[in-house]
């Protein structure tokens, strides 16, 4: 059995922000999702992911990165989704809160960045490398983490679209800066929102199966009561 509970309001790095948390029975790991430029939490592309990644044993976690008012700023000067730092301290920050919380503090974690947010996600993943066991970018710009992409430990799956050239290349370039163990899948037909019809249950397949060999699997055989 899967519910949806909400998270409420998250409080970090002095805001408090909404979030929608997806716990299946007896969930071996935690994905928590860094939407991307102009998005939230009720992103349906996201959404779609995180149930397919809830039919796999995994929980999800899909929160809004930007404030209600910081919302409507972006919205007119598109100036908070490209703030990388801003975003990625606040990850850190939920990242912090689910690992004090019961119910999710022993669950491995895992990062689904889309556009900005898979910068936002790389930072966040080199900030707290003890408690991110893998990331995942679906047409993101891991460019924008900068040097922190050198910093990353957790493994990393880069996911873009074939007619997505711009940032394909981007990509591209980037996986030579990730010294963690690092895989680029492209899919076919695909642009950068993934529209195309076949082209998202791919990047919840291949998503699945990265956080379901880097979370589960490493839940699997770590013994009962290891330290992380």
């Amino acid at each position: 059995m899967t519910t949806w509970a909400t998270a409420g309001r998250i409080a970090v790095a002095g805001v408090e922000l909404d979030g929608d948390l997806r716990l299946p029975d007896q969930a071996g790991g935690l994905v928590l999702f860094a939407h991307g430029s102009g998005s939230s939490r009720h992103s349906p592309r996201n959404r779609a992911v995180a149930e397919a990644l809830n039919a796999g044993g995994l929980a999800t976690l899909l929160v809004d990165l930007l404030t209600g008012a910081e919302d409507e700023d972006d919205a007119r000067t598109r100036r908070l989704r490209f703030d990388i730092g801003l975003l990625a301290d606040r990850l850190v920050g939920i990242i912090d809160w689910l690992r004090a919380r019961p119910g999710t503090a022993t669950l491995p974690i895992g990062l689904f960045g889309a556009s900005t947010g898979a910068a936002a996600a790389l930072v966040a993943a080199a900030a707290r490398p003890d408690a991110v066991r893998a990331v995942v970018s679906r047409g993101g710009r891991p460019d924008l983490a900068g040097p922190a992409l050198a910093e990353v430990t957790a493994p990393t799956l880069l996911i873009v679209g074939a007619c997505d050239a711009e940032v394909r290349d981007l990509n591209e370039r980037a996986r030579n800066y990730l010294r963690a163990p690092t895989e680029l899948r492209i899919i076919p037909t695909a642009t950068h929102l993934f529209e195309e019809p076949g082209t998202l249950e791919q990047v919840a397949e291949y998503a699945g199966r990265w956080f379901g060999d880097h979370l589960l699997r490493d839940r699997r055989t770590r013994p009962t009561g290891a330290r992380r």
